[in-house]
C-alpha cells in the first residue's frame, strides 16, 4: 500500500500522463486536482460513489484516493480512457474498492449492478444540464441521494429550471465555491422513473429542459 505522499506523486504521475494521452485538458495538473477536491465536502460518509464521464481520471481518481472509505465506480465510453483508468487504479492501488465500466450511460443506467446503487453521482464536463441530469438519476440509489455537477463560475438564472427538475425527482441545492472550483448540488427527492434515462441518443436530442 503506498503512503500518503507517495500515492500524492503518483497521481499527479499518472495524471500528466492522462494529459499527455489527451485525456485531460492542457495545463499543469494541480489545479485540475484542487478542482476535484471541491466535491470532497459533500461527498463526506458517501458509501458508494459513481463518476459519470471520468475522462482522464477527474475527479474520480482524486476522490478515490481521497476518500478510502468509500467504494467508487469510474464511468466513461472510450475504451481506450478505460483502459487507461483501469491501468491508474491498479498503479495506485485503490483496485479494491474502485472499478471501472465501459459504455453509454443511458444503457448501464439500466444495468441491474448499477441502477439505483449509489448514495453519490458526481461529474465534470459529462454534458448539457439536462443530459446530465437525466443521465445520473438512474444510478442514484433514491431520495435522498446527491448529485454533484462542477459548473461554470458565472450563475446562470435559468440553467436549472425547477419544473425540469421536478420530472427527474431532483431539488436544486446549494451552490459551492471553492479553490476556483463551482459545484451544484442536487438532492433525488423523488425515486427515478422506470422511463428515465431515455434510449441512448434520446437525452440530447430532445432535451427535457
Amino acid at each position: 500500500m503506498l503512503s500518503v505522499d507517495d500515492a500524492t506523486h503518483e497521481l499527479v504521475l499518472v495524471l500528466e500522463e492522462s494529459r499527455s494521452l489527451g485525456f485531460l485538458g492542457p495545463g499543469p495538473v494541480s489545479p485540475q486536482i484542487d478542482h476535484a477536491q471541491a466535491f470532497l465536502d459533500s461527498l463526506a460518509g458517501q458509501g458508494r460513489i459513481l463518476d459519470l464521464g471520468s475522462g482522464g481520471g477527474v475527479p474520480g481518481l482524486v476522490l478515490a484516493l481521497a476518500l478510502p472509505a468509500s467504494e467508487f465506480v469510474l464511468l466513461d465510453s472510450n475504451q481506450r480512457r478505460c483502459a487507461f483508468l483501469q491501468a491508474a487504479i491498479e498503479r495506485l492501488g485503490i483496485a479494491d474498492r474502485t472499478s471501472v465500466v465501459t459504455g453509454r450511460a443511458e444503457e448501464l443506467a439500466r444495468d441491474p449492478e448499477l441502477r439505483g446503487s449509489f448514495d453519490s453521482v458526481v461529474s465534470r464536463s459529462f454534458g448539457p444540464p439536462a443530459v446530465t441530469a437525466e443521465c445520473a438519476i438512474g444510478f442514484m440509489s433514491g431520495p435522498g441521494s446527491v448529485l454533484l455537477i462542477s459548473e461554470p463560475p458565472e450563475s446562470e438564472p435559468n440553467r436549472w429550471p425547477e419544473q425540469g427538475l421536478q420530472l427527474l425527482g431532483l431539488e436544486l441545492g446549494e451552490r459551492q465555491t471553492q479553490k476556483q472550483a463551482t459545484i451544484q448540488v442536487f438532492t433525488m427527492v423523488a425515486p427515478c422513473s422506470d422511463k428515465y434515462p431515455r434510449r441512448v441518443g434520446i437525452p440530447t436530442k430532445r432535451p427535457l429542459f
